[in-house]
């Protein structure tokens, strides 16, 4: 309990910025029309892809005995794999509505 404590104190402005950024990205994220979310969802696909190519990177890199780095970077693979595949799904949905009607 001590360490954690001791952590806290030791890392409180960072603590502080991130409580920040929380309540600031929702506050833009709930603010976005709706109109905007499609634009939005090939921006966050693109930048997942760039996280899987990074995962793959530090697992290539990481030592056979680093197993923390070999699941941390196999877990970013498959949940930025699992976000590319559902934003491309979500996007393909919202176009299909302004496509005419037959």
């Amino acid at each position: 309990m001590q360490n954690f404590l001791q952590f806290i104190t030791e890392n409180q402005q960072m603590i502080y910025v991130v409580i920040l950024m929380i309540f600031l990205g929702i506050e833009v994220i709930g603010r976005v029309p709706s109109v905007l979310h499609t634009p939005l969802m090939s921006g966050a696909n693109a930048i997942h892809g760039v996280v899987i190519i990074g995962a793959i990177i530090v697992m290539g890199k990481s030592n056979d005995d680093n197993y923390l780095a070999l699941i941390l970077g196999f877990l970013s693979v498959v949940l930025g794999t699992l976000n590319v595949v559902g934003g491309f799904v979500v996007t393909d949905r919202m176009l299909e509505m302004f496509k005419k009607k037959k």
